[in-house]
């Protein structure tokens, strides 16, 4: 059981990593377009750091950004939910593209294949994914 001394010196210990933390990630609750923009940035950065590694030290922060622009894109971007490769199809479709115009963000093979349903849209996908199309990456993310 924590006690309230032991708790007392973890909000003291917060108060020091908070303001480095910060400083750095901007985080906050989504209430404005700027604190999206800010939020989808540094989702963004965190897919490219991650990448597929599940076990990253900040897959629990990535998680953590993802449910913020998720549920703001939920309140403020009413559309219906849809699998991420038929998005993907969708995107590439109102745009005129081929497969092979996607060739510098992903392999045609593995293009392929994500199209079929034979394999699922990375992190670091979704991430290139949302960069090229300009949209959050939460798209191309099965929740």
């Amino acid at each position: 059981m924590t006690t309230t001394a032991t708790t007392a010196g973890k909000i003291k210990e917060l108060e020091k990593t908070w303001a480095a933390f910060d400083r750095v990630a901007r985080l906050r609750p989504i209430r404005t377009a700027e604190d999206y923009d800010n939020a989808v940035s540094l989702m963004n950065g965190l897919l490219d750091a991650i990448g597929d590694q599940e076990h990253h030290a900040l897959a629990g922060l990535l998680e953590l950004v993802g449910e913020l622009v998720s549920d703001y894109d939920a309140r403020h971007h009413v559309i219906a939910a849809t699998e991420p490769v038929e998005a993907l199809r969708y995107l590439m479709e109102i745009r005129g593209l081929r497969q092979v115009d996607l060739a510098d963000i992903v392999a045609q093979g593995n293009l392929s294949a994500i199209l079929a349903g034979k394999r699922k849209i990375s992190a670091a996908l979704a991430g290139k994914l949302a960069t090229y199309f300009n949209i959050s990456p939460a798209v191309f993310i099965t929740s």
